[in-house]
């Protein structure tokens, strides 16, 4: 009798040992993970997700299955909420959502109900400089003409589409006339074309050479500026936008409205997952992003690669949020921690 109890108190203690004491191999083989992705699909925050989906489990011990699923709303405030609050603190939700809710969170955003700081970093694919262009056919070519004459600038909401055009109109002196509420990026390329407004407000470099090369090649828009802490390497005779500044207070507080886009498209999962799991995550990123294999792929499917860990993706964003009160309560006063009601396809 007390060697069948002993058998059964073995048996029992193996069938509860917890997940978090499985190889990394044994818990994650057969699984399926969850890739929540704050956008609607066809956007390059979409684009993304899809491609590190396809290609992360290769590296990840076990090789599970990543699938991606939609949940627009809230210029991606509705994602994140949920994987803060609600999704499973194992490893099996990756999430990505917009490069500025930090910045949001540092303006202090009513709308953000969560810590980003808490949010685990697992790596961005693709640090990427966002734009400014305007349709060639509206006789704006660099920003100096955006200062003569009112321009109408096409955004989703209370994103980057509409901040840099609000920035550029109180610091440099231009006339944007912001025309809120268009569903997405496309919507606006589209209104562009119909001539409803003459500029986007803010969309990425490599989204443009991925879905408008012919754009660039026939000359369709003129790019008015880059947004970022240093230059594409082929865009070098753009203007940064923090280099338009009059003075050292106005360049700090566009440097920190330019901070995001070392975010890029940051893959995240929910604070206090195990930590062993977070490990687990941030290796296989790290291997996928440095393999030739993968490059090729992705230079294939026309996407560009300049990674960031998630460790310095973590520090990005811890520094965004402690930005100087005095800097982040003169962009506050300039932009906004405006309304994000707009589910954008980005």
């Amino acid at each position: 009798m007390i060697v069948r109890l002993t058998v059964l108190s073995l048996a029992a203690g193996i069938a509860a040992t917890p997940a978090a004491a499985q190889s990394p191999e044994a818990f994650y083989k057969g699984r399926k993970m969850d890739m929540i992705i704050g956008y609607s699909s066809g956007g390059t925050y979409d684009l993304y997700a899809r491609l590190l989906a396809r290609h992360l489990p290769d590296y990840i011990p076990g090789n599970p299955v990543i699938i991606p699923r939609n949940m627009p709303g809230g210029g991606s405030r509705t994602a994140t909420a949920w994987v803060y609050s609600a999704a499973p603190k194992d490893g099996t939700v990756l999430a990505t959502g917009d490069q500025s809710i930090a910045i949001a969170q540092a303006l202090g955003d009513p709308q953000i109900r969560f810590d980003v700081n808490k949010l685990i970093y697992i790596g961005n694919i693709n640090k990427d400089n966002n734009t400014t262009v305007a349709w060639y056919t509206s006789g704006i070519k660099t920003i100096e003409d955006a200062k003569k004459q009112e321009v109408t600038a096409g955004a989703t909401g209370g994103s980057t589409s509409s901040q840099y055009p609000k920035a550029m109109n109180a610091l440099l002196g231009t006339k944007f006339k912001i025309i809120l509420g268009y569903p997405g990026g496309n919507d606006i390329n589209i209104a562009l074309e119909r001539g409803e407004v003459a500029v986007r407000g803010s969309n990425t470099w490599s989204s443009w050479k991925s879905t408008h090369p012919d754009w660039l090649r026939d000359k369709k828009i003129n790019i008015l500026v880059q947004i970022g802490l240093e230059k594409a390497p082929d865009l070098p005779d753009v203007p940064l936008l923090m280099d338009l500044a009059k003075n050292d207070e106005d360049r700090a507080v566009l440097k920190l409205l330019s901070a995001p886009t070392d975010i890029g498209r940051p893959f995240y999962t929910a604070p206090d997952t195990n930590p062993e799991r977070v490990k687990v995550l941030r290796a296989a990123f790290d291997a996928m992003v440095a393999d030739p294999k993968f490059l090729a792929q992705a230079k294939a499917e026309n996407f560009d690669i300049d990674p960031v860990s998630g460790e310095k993706l973590q520090q990005i964003v811890a520094e965004i949020v402690a930005a100087p009160p005095a800097i982040a309560k003169r962009l506050n006063e300039i932009i906004g921690a405006v309304d994000q009601n707009t589910s954008s396809k980005r």
